[in-house]
């Protein structure tokens, strides 16, 4: 995803491990947010949960632009609790594969393509659907502030690798010496219940093809289409369904209320987004139809920066409803990481939602 420089300050200030006390942690989130540190933010609150699904502990994406990895997979994660089959998924072996495809594109366009942590949601799904995955519990010795270490090293070799014209088997085989330091040597399988899994075979028993849809909500694509958006990051070429922001926030209500695992992509630059305070929350009034969100987009206003994990709906004291998500950038904040987003404001500032398609 897009990193803004909001995003980066609360997030960097979320994973600062050194402060005693979360209170000091909000203070300096808010002193170095820039135009909100002289002025106190939206307020919101207290909340009364209406609904709240089950989800994996929260966990943090260091200093990586992979929330599109650890938000997907929560979702799935949440998806298969509702259905009793207790699954907890490793990010790091799925960031693992993305950069042994972003080597490959990397080497094959000498350098131009570069390897990176970015993606969509449906990033995801490609990666697990191409390299498999595995569980959190046999892959887990790094997390992102190492996989962006590594993937800056993956570059520089790839980019060397191809100016030898060494070819992409050679540096692959350098590659993978890499990642093995970085993360640990991949398991050829895994076992559940019993049963033996290859990273393959386990991807699709826990994410079956076709089984997700994305869905977006733009007015210069034609609705009920499957579109190719335009995201920096949507590198693989993913196609969103297209539909009436009504039709959207309906849908996506709908799965939550119903336990289903969705997939939240959005714009998280608003003055009035603080992991510190645990809440988003748009100026009184701010107008959020579709237009407007079209506008939004056009005009840079609304940016694909993140991705979380939909968990929940509460209503805070004046009746508004609020969706919960379920962040990755640590659990420093007054809900242990979790985030109160207003429904207005994920009417104006959402790119896409991913759920089941059925």
């Amino acid at each position: 995803m897009a990193v803004d420089t909001q995003r980066t300050t609360q997030r960097m200030k979320a994973h600062n491990k050194h402060a005693a006390l979360a209170a000091m942690l909000a203070a300096a989130a808010l002193a170095a947010a820039g135009c909100t540190a002289s002025r106190p933010g939206p307020q919101a609150g207290p909340f009364t949960t209406e609904v709240i699904n089950a989800y994996t502990p929260v966990k943090d994406q260091g200093r990586s632009d992979a929330c599109w990895a650890y938000a997907m997979l929560a979702a799935i994660e949440t998806e298969h609790i509702m259905r009793g089959d207790s699954v907890h998924l490793s990010p790091a072996y799925a960031l693992r594969s993305a950069l042994a495809e972003g080597f490959s594109r990397c080497y094959l366009s000498r350098g131009a393509v570069a390897v990176s942590t970015r993606g969509t949601m449906l990033t995801l799904i490609a990666t697990i659907a191409g390299g498999g995955i595995v569980p959190y519990d046999a892959y887990h010795r790094a997390g992102g502030d190492a996989a962006a270490v590594a993937a800056r090293k993956a570059g520089r070799l790839a980019a060397a690798e191809a100016s030898r014209r060494s070819g992409l088997r050679r540096g692959k085989l350098k590659l993978r010496r890499l990642l093995d330091e970085t993360f640990g040597p991949e398991p050829r399988a895994v076992y559940m219940l019993g049963a033996r899994y290859t990273p393959q075979e386990f991807a699709r028993s826990v994410c079956a093809p076709g089984e997700w849809v994305a869905l977006t909500s733009f007015t210069h694509h034609p609705f009920y289409t499957d579109i190719d958006l335009e995201l920096a990051d949507n590198h693989g070429r993913e196609r969103f369904s297209n539909v009436p922001i009504d039709t959207l926030m309906a849908c996506m209500e709908r799965a939550v209320r119903a336990g289903r695992g969705v997939c939240w992509e959005g714009d998280v630059s608003e003055p009035g987004f603080s992991f510190g305070r645990g809440v988003a929350l748009l100026p009184a009034g701010t107008p959020t139809g579709q237009a407007d969100r079209q506008v939004a987009f056009e005009r840079f206003a609304t940016t694909d920066d993140h991705c979380m994990a939909v968990v929940g709906l509460a209503r805070d004291a004046r009746g508004r409803l609020f969706y919960i998500m379920k962040n990755s950038w640590g659990t420093a904040n007054p809900y242990g990481g979790l985030m109160y987003v207003a429904e207005d404001y994920v009417r104006l500032k959402t790119i896409a939602v991913a759920m089941p398609r059925n």
